[in-house]
């Protein structure tokens, strides 16, 4: 079987971590024959929709990951499967290439579903779950900004369509720095802003709980650096194993029988005390990390789904 991963550059991914080549290393076991490009690379001409791709062989082994052939243009349509795995920034860019990858259906089995992804931003799809959503600010409105920090007294903002922990900020009532934080936000991006009550459990832990096919299949501590907010992994946090509540349990089951709806085969939620702030669905991570900590293997369960959707 052949398959394509839009994705970064290979060579660009820490292979100590990234989900990506985890994904990879488990096809290429399976006996699929894979083919890497850039979104940046994909072309449509007469119908037809191609990449610029190198065949690559991935190995799960940090010091030696892949091997890639040159690269030659490939017809996306003579693949079984196009896993869409690249980075945001969710820009045009990215938009455009779930349009054109939109168009291989359906010949073609593409994940996650890049129509759901277009339509389930990270930090907007959460709203169709307002039950379990903390009180959160979308706009680019100064006064209305600061009205929200005035009722809560302490608030998170951030770029709505940021990622990995970039440019994630505390403010408390009577801070100095916040026309000065949003006025930088509005220079550089016409985007508006998301702010959100501070939920203080983020001082010890956030948890990511990832799902797959629409079941939760691990559901993993962050735990941030000293000082810091933020308890991304690329931001320095740290993975551990962490008692599953009952709460994080209805979150995960709830929101998992829609992504399954939508044909998101793998997402990670990200979950602070009581409440969800994010669905990741463009590139969700975290698999490495849990399977390490559970003694699972979450690649196998993902293409164990995709080899049943097909």
């Amino acid at each position: 079987m052949r398959i394509a991963i839009q994705m970064d550059s290979v060579e660009s991914i820490n292979p100590h971590t990234d989900t990506t080549l985890l994904l990879g290393s488990e096809a290429n076991l399976r006996g699929y024959e894979v083919y890497c490009y850039l979104a940046s690379d994909l072309s449509f001409k007469n119908g037809e929709i191609t990449a610029k791709a190198r065949k690559v062989v991935f190995r799960n082994d940090p010091a030696d990951y892949f091997t890639a052939e040159e690269p030659k243009i490939i017809n996306l349509r003579e693949c079984k499967v196009v896993l869409m795995r690249q980075d945001p920034p969710f820009d045009m860019a990215y938009i455009t290439a779930t349009h054109l990858l939109e168009m291989l259906a359906p010949d073609v089995l593409v994940v996650n579903n890049p129509a759901q992804v277009r339509n389930c931003p990270e930090k907007l799809f959460m709203f169709e779950f307002p039950e379990f959503v903390p009180p959160t600010l979308i706009s680019r409105d100064f006064d209305a900004i600061e009205s929200f920090l005035s009722e809560h007294q302490d608030i998170v903002i951030k770029p709505l369509y940021g990622y990995a922990g970039h440019s994630v900020f505390r403010i408390k009532q009577n801070d100095s720095n916040l026309a000065s934080l949003v006025e930088m936000f509005t220079a550089v991006s016409n985007e508006p802003i998301i702010a959100q009550k501070f939920i203080p459990e983020i001082k010890t832990m956030d948890k990511r709980v990832i799902v797959i096919d629409g079941k939760i299949s691990a559901i993993l501590g962050r735990v941030p650096a000293d000082s810091d907010i933020r308890a991304n992994f690329r931001a320095g946090g740290k993975g551990v194993i962490v008692e599953a509540s009952e709460r994080d349990i209805l979150i995960g089951e709830t929101v998992g029988k829609q992504l399954k709806e939508k044909g998101i085969l793998l997402a990670g939620l990200d979950v602070i005390g009581n409440y969800l702030t994010e669905i990741n669905v463009t590139s969700p991570t975290g698999l490495p990390k849990s399977n390490q900590i559970y003694g699972i293997k979450q690649e196998a369960m993902f293409w164990d789904a995709v080899e049943n959707r097909l």
